[in-house]
C-alpha cells in the first residue's frame, strides 16, 4: 500500500525541483501552472519514463508494458477532468518508488487541484441520499491503481494513485510504450472495464439506467469515436458490454459489399469478437456461434431481434439478442448479446444495447473509412514514386524517405534512373502541399523528367520545359474549373498555380570520377562533403516551377572524385524544428554533415536522419526525403 502523500509539491521539472527526502533525485518529475494541458501532463510521464529506464534505476525494467500505460492513462483523465472540465489550475507530481521485492517498483502519481469545487468535509458524515457513483477519471484510478485516495487541504484537492509494476507479458504487451503518444490497445481495453456501468441483478436495472445510462453512453462514444481499428472496435463493445449488461457477446463484420450475397455464396461474415463472463467458456462458444451466424433481415432497423441460444456451449435455458449494426444506411455488422437463466431481457436493457450498438456501428464505419483512405493514399503513393532506384557505374547511392502518414501522398519525392548514352539523372522535389492536389503534380512531373531526359535535353532545358508545363497545366485546370462553375466567381476562383521546387541533376561516370551537372529551382541547395572533410555549397538559387512565366534556368557542373559525398535534401530536413530554432540555423547541417567525413553512403543518411529525428521532441510534422550520392 502506498502512503498518503503529506506535502504539495509544486515546481517546474525544468526547474530542477528537489525531490522529496529520502528519494532518489532522479526518480522526481514535477510540472505545475495554469497552462499544464493533458498534452504536457503526457509528455512528462513519458519523459520520466525514458530518463528513469536511461539511468537504470532500481526497478525500472518493470516500466514497460502495463504499467507505463496505466500512468499515462490516470494522468491523462485526470489532468483532462481538471484542466478541460473544471476549468481549474493544477500541478502533477510523478515519482519512482521501490518495492519490497528485489528490482521491482511502483509509480505514484499526484494531480493536484486549487480552486477545487467541493469543499473540505468538516468531519461530520456524508448524507446517504443514494449510492455514490465517482466520475470517469476516478473510476479508472480505483481500477489501476492497488491504493489511491483523495486529500483536502485549504484551497487545494489531490488525487493519488499508486500503481505497481505488472509483468510485460500479462496482457501481451511490451516495449516501451510511453513513446507513441497515445494509450494502446491494453490501456483502451481497462478504460472500457472502468467505464461500463457494475454489474446489477435485473430488478435493479431500471434503477442503474434511469440515473447513469445517457452518462454511459457519452463516455463510451467518446472511447469509441477514438479508434480506428473495427477489431479493437469490436473488443472494446465486449469490454462495455459483458458482464455489466449481459453475460457474453460477440460482434461479427461484414465485408465491404455489404455482404448478404455472403451468407449464400460467400464467406459471410467474420466472428471478430466473442467475450464471455467466464474465460472458460469463450472458445466454446465461440465455436458454436461460427456454426449458426446471425441472418438478419434486410433493411437498416437496428433493433433487437430473437437470436437462438446456444445450448451445446451454454446449457439449455437464457436469452440471446441480435443487434444490426448500420452506419449511413450501410450494414456493416450484427451484434449478439446473453444472459443465461432469462427468459428475455428487460426493455431498459435492450433499448441501452440497441443505443451503444448505432455508437459501435458509426466507430466501425469511421475506422473502415480510415482504412480505405490509408490503403488508397499507400497505393497512391506507391505508384508516384520508383519502384527501384538506379546503380550507377563508380557511384554509391543511398535514399531516406520518411513521408507524413497523416493527409494522404506526401508532397516530397525522389526519382534516380538511366536516360542511356552513359548518363544518369536524379531528382529531388517538393510540390506545396500534400494530398490529392500534390500527387496530381508529382504524377505529371515524374514521367516528364523522364522523357524530356532521354530526348536528351539538358539538366536547364528540363527544368525551363517543366516549369511551362505547370503553368499550362494550371491554366487548363483553372479554364476546366470555370466551365464547369456556373455563377458568380469568387474571391478563390483564380488559376491555381502549382509550385514545385526541385533539384535535378545528370550524372556521367568517367575514368576515375563522375561529373556531375545540377540545377536547384528554389530547392535547398545540395552539400557537396570533400574528402578533407570540409562541406562547401553547390549550384545556386533559382525560382521555383510553376511560378514565372517564361522563366529561364542554369545549370552548374563539377567532378565528383572518389570518396566526395553530395547530399540533397528536402525542407523537412532544414526546416526541422525544436520550438524557435530550425535545424539548418547557423549552417546545422553543413556542420552535421561535416562530422559523417569517412563514412560510407549508407552511414551519412542514417547519420543524418538520425540528427534530424533527435533535433526536436517531437517526430518530424513534414515530409523528409534525402539523397546521398558518394564518388567510389
Amino acid at each position: 500500500m502506498g502512503a498518503i502523500p503529506t506535502q504539495r509539491e509544486t515546481a517546474s521539472r525544468a526547474g530542477g525541483a528537489p525531490a522529496p527526502e529520502g528519494r532518489h533525485p532522479e526518480a522526481y518529475a514535477t510540472l505545475a501552472g495554469s497552462s499544464l494541458a493533458p498534452g504536457a501532463a503526457r509528455d512528462l510521464v513519458r519523459a520520466a519514463f525514458s530518463d528513469w529506464t536511461a539511468l537504470g534505476l532500481p526497478g525500472t525494467r518493470e516500466l514497460g508494458g502495463r504499467l507505463a500505460e496505466d500512468a499515462i492513462l490516470v494522468v491523462s483523465e485526470l489532468v483532462t477532468n481538471a484542466v478541460v472540465h473544471a476549468g481549474t489550475d493544477v500541478d502533477l507530481v510523478c515519482r519512482l518508488e521501490a518495492e519490497p521485492e528485489p528490482d521491482t517498483c511502483a509509480v505514484v502519481v499526484e494531480v493536484t487541484d486549487h480552486h477545487p469545487s467541493r469543499a473540505p468535509r468538516d468531519g461530520g458524515p456524508d448524507t446517504p441520499y443514494e449510492t455514490p457513483e465517482y466520475g470517469r477519471g476516478l473510476r479508472l484510478v480505483a481500477t489501476l491503481a492497488d491504493a489511491w485516495g483523495v486529500t483536502y487541504r485549504r484551497g487545494a484537492k489531490t488525487v493519488w494513485a499508486r500503481l505497481p509494476a505488472r509483468p510485460v507479458d500479462e496482457d501481451g504487451c511490451s516495449g516501451e510504450p510511453w513513446a507513441s503518444g497515445t494509450p494502446v490497445r491494453a490501456s483502451s481495453l481497462a478504460f472500457a472495464e472502468a467505464l461500463a456501468p457494475e454489474p446489477r441483478p435485473a430488478a435493479h436495472d431500471r434503477d442503474w439506467l434511469g440515473r447513469g445510462a445517457l452518462s454511459f453512453l457519452a463516455e463510451a462514444s467518446d472511447l469509441l469515436a477514438g479508434q480506428l481499428d473495427e477489431d479493437l472496435v469490436a473488443a472494446l463493445t465486449g469490454q462495455l458490454i459483458v458482464p455489466r449488461l449481459a453475460d457474453w457477446c460477440a460482434v461479427w463484420l461484414e465485408d465491404e459489399l455489404g455482404s448478404r450475397a455472403g451468407w449464400d455464396d460467400g464467406p459471410g461474415p467474420r466472428l471478430a469478437r466473442v467475450w464471455h463472463v467466464s474465460e472458460n467458456h469463450t472458445e466454446e462458444l465461440r465455436r458454436a456461434l461460427e456454426k449458426d451466424p446471425p441472418r438478419p433481415p434486410d433493411g437498416p432497423d437496428s433493433g433487437p431481434a430473437a437470436h437462438p441460444w446456444p445450448r451445446a456451449a451454454l446449457g439449455p435455458h437464457g436469452a440471446a439478442l441480435a443487434y444490426r449494426l448500420v452506419a449511413g444506411g450501410r450494414p456493416l455488422g450484427t451484434l449478439v448479446i446473453g444472459r443465461t437463466g432469462l427468459l428475455r431481457f428487460p426493455d431498459e436493457v435492450t433499448g441501452l444495447v440497441e443505443d451503444l450498438g448505432r455508437r459501435v456501428a458509426l466507430a466501425i464505419g469511421a475506422a473502415r473509412q480510415y482504412a480505405r483512405q490509408a490503403t488508397i493514399s499507400a497505393v497512391l503513393q506507391r505508384g508516384l514514386l520508383p519502384g527501384a532506384v538506379a546503380e550507377i557505374p563508380g557511384l554509391r547511392s543511398a535514399l531516406v524517405y520518411e513521408p507524413r502518414e497523416q493527409g494522404g501522398p506526401s508532397g516530397d519525392f525522389y526519382d534516380l534512373f538511366p536516360v542511356g548514352d552513359g548518363r544518369w539523372c536524379f531528382a529531388v522535389g517538393d510540390v506545396q502541399g500534400k494530398g490529392p492536389e500534390a500527387a496530381v503534380v508529382i504524377g505529371l512531373a515524374r514521367p516528364w523528367l523522364r522523357l524530356l531526359a532521354r530526348e536528351g535535353y539538358g539538366v536547364a532545358d528540363v527544368l525551363d520545359r517543366l516549369n511551362q508545363l505547370l503553368l499550362d497545366d494550371a491554366t487548363e485546370a483553372a479554364d476546366a474549373a470555370a466551365r464547369a462553375f456556373v455563377g458568380p466567381a469568387g474571391p478563390g476562383d483564380g488559376p491555381q498555380t502549382r509550385f514545385l521546387s526541385l533539384l535535378y541533376g545528370e550524372l556521367v561516370p568517367f575514368d576515375g570520377g563522375v561529373r556531375c551537372t545540377l540545377a536547384s529551382a528554389g530547392h535547398p541547395l545540395p552539400l557537396l562533403l570533400g574528402r578533407d572533410g570540409s562541406v562547401t555549397t553547390t549550384a545556386q538559387p533559382q525560382t521555383l516551377l510553376g511560378v514565372v512565366e517564361d522563366a529561364t534556368y542554369v545549370s552548374e557542373s563539377l567532378d565528383l572524385w572518389p570518396g566526395d559525398t553530395l547530399l540533397c535534401v528536402t525542407d523537412g530536413v532544414t526546416e526541422r524544428r525544436s520550438g524557435s530554432r530550425q535545424f539548418d540555423d547557423g549552417d546545422g547541417l553543413a556542420i552535421a554533415l561535416s562530422g559523417c567525413a569517412g563514412l560510407d553512403a549508407e552511414l551519412i543518411a542514417e547519420r543524418i536522419r538520425g540528427l534530424v529525428h533527435e533535433f526536436g521532441g517531437q517526430p518530424p510534422e513534414d515530409d523528409l526525403a534525402l539523397l546521398v550520392l558518394q564518388a567510389e
